[in-house]
């Protein structure tokens, strides 16, 4: 404690449950204007370009966000990212209400919220790094890898129950609430800054100049650079697929809101399965081998089984298998990434991480919708050999051209971590670079 203050594991522990019950509130609206925007435009592209909206300010506006996470107060920017994410909600709760809500206008507010997003990653990973030991690094990356996976476990289902009695505005009502309570959850923790280097304050340039470090300091070190060039590629492929999950799952379907809930809650049961498991295991030795492992199951396994199932069994055995080895991959980065980056530099590595690393995704999602669209669904649906040859696959009809993509990208996700492996700065990374503690706070 520090006066009435949480802090260390206990107070992560406050500020990982506002998270979890605002990312609730975020999951219950985001499913039901899912549904909405379906039955509007009845089109991939639609629901993929609200993902890009949100993606795309996140990773574009990352550099500038670590230079400032580096300069300002990390708690009060993950409070401001919070609260500017509840007024995206609140401008169209407005919206709807006064029943002039159209598409554009979640794009708009996609977009707002996702700006701000691009604080929240650097300030609350680099927080980590101050408030848990290292020793208890990997178990606080495992909770904060269950931060999605709680709300999209229980978020499908509070919605489908709740919407027909309390309709989509009541669905927005709960979710600001969720916001005010994660906003609350950090008022009362207290997060150490790290001491600032007194070289660095001295010579410390423009914000622009500050924001190309953490560019500079990755492309010094191979391994670090591989690294994040590995994800690149993963998430590029991977969210081609990824983007159309629930287009696929309609389309296949006949628009039916419970697989899609079920589908989607699997997704977060295999991911909560996995961070429990991976909290209590305490995580593996050779972080690196059990990241590029994860990966491969997910791809070769859950990736290419939702893209050939053909009804709810199937998809929801691949969303599990999926999302359970995720909070493998993603807590072994963390905490690589954690030790070997100095405290009071995280911010804007983090950040340069962040841009570099889901760049790909950002591209890829509103592109594979139009793949979708106009590729591969066209492609299943019309009676070439090539159709009929790859319908002993992944069937026939609506949805089957989505499914189609879910195995090819999947393939070559798996084969991009096979590579990976064989890259001996990117497999050795954690005996190729020193360790660095964060031995030292600020207030």
């Amino acid at each position: 404690m520090r006066g009435s203050r949480f802090s260390g594991m206990l107070g992560f522990t406050v500020v990982w449950l506002g998270q979890v019950v605002s990312l609730l509130g975020s999951g219950m609206t985001a499913f039901a204007l899912t549904i909405w925007a379906w039955q509007l435009t009845g089109q991939a592209t639609a629901l993929a370009l609200v993902g890009f909206c949100a993606f795309f300010p996140l990773v574009a506006l990352s550099p500038i966000a670590g230079a400032l996470v580096d300069r300002w107060n990390r708690k009060h920017v993950m409070i401001l990212s919070d609260l500017a994410s509840g007024l995206a909600t609140v401008a169209m709760f407005v919206l709807l209400k006064l029943g002039v809500l159209e598409i554009w206008h979640v794009y708009l507010a996609a977009a707002f919220s996702g700006a701000f997003q691009a604080f929240q990653f650097p300030a609350y990973s680099a927080s980590i790094t101050m408030m848990i030991p290292k020793t208890q690094r990997m178990r606080a990356n495992a909770l904060y890898g269950m931060v999605r996976s709680i709300p999209t476990i229980f978020a499908p289902m509070a919605a489908g129950a709740l919407i027909a009695f309390i309709g989509i505005e009541g669905i927005m009502t709960i979710d600001i609430a969720t916001f005010l309570f994660a906003i609350g959850a950090l008022l009362i923790v207290h997060v150490p800054q790290p001491k600032r280097e007194a070289a660095e304050d001295e010579t410390r340039a423009s914000l622009l100049t500050d924001s190309l470090f953490g560019f500079r300091y990755i492309f010094a070190r191979p391994s670090l650079l591989g690294l994040l060039l590995y994800f690149l590629l993963v998430n590029f492929l991977l969210s081609f697929a990824g983007g159309v999950l629930a287009p696929m799952l309609l389309a296949r379907t006949g628009s039916s809101e419970i697989v899609l809930g079920t589908v989607q809650m699997l997704f977060g049961i295999g991911g909560l399965v996995g961070g429990v498991v991976l909290s209590v295991w305490g995580g593996p030795k050779r972080k690196m081998a059990a990241l590029l492992g994860s990966v491969l199951i997910s791809t070769l396994a859950g990736q290419i089984l939702i893209g050939v199932g053909r009804g709810l069994m199937g998809w929801a055995v691949g969303a599990f298998i999926t999302s359970s080895v995720i909070p493998i991959a993603s807590g072994s980065s963390h905490s690589i990434w954690q030790a070997k980056v100095p405290a009071h530099l995280q911010g804007r590595v983090f950040a340069a991480r962040i841009m570099i690393g889901q760049i790909g995704g950002a591209i890829a999602l509103p592109l594979g919708g139009v793949l979708a669209d106009r590729v591969f669904e066209p492609l299943m649906t019309g009676a070439s050999p090539l159709a009929g040859a790859l319908a002993r696959l992944v069937g026939s009809g609506p949805g089957a051209g989505m499914g189609l993509m879910f195995v090819l990208f999947g393939l070559l996700g798996a084969a991009a971590t096979i590579a990976a492996y064989l890259y001996r700065p990117v497999r050795e990374i954690e005996t190729l670079l020193p360790d660095f503690d964060a031995a030292e706070v600020g207030d």
